[in-house]
């Protein structure tokens, strides 16, 4: 079972490059860096809250996991 602590440093992480993306297709869209910006804020604090409930319901579940 993953530790809640590791499991929120690979949620920050993975949201973390989720976010450089989600500014760059904002930006790509927009033409305006502040508008790309607060659509990356809001889509990396949704998707890391999603990612770590997400991960937390599957450190729960014992299917396709090999006994220690």
């Amino acid at each position: 079972m993953e530790s809640r602590a590791r499991i929120a440093i690979k949620a920050l992480t993975w949201q973390l490059l989720g976010l450089v993306v989600m500014l760059g297709i904002g930006l790509a869209f927009t033409g305006s860096l502040s508008a790309g910006g607060g659509i990356a804020l809001v889509s990396g604090v949704t998707g890391y809250l999603c990612y770590f409930l997400h991960e937390m319901a599957w450190a729960r579940i014992g299917w396709g996991r090999r006994p220690r």
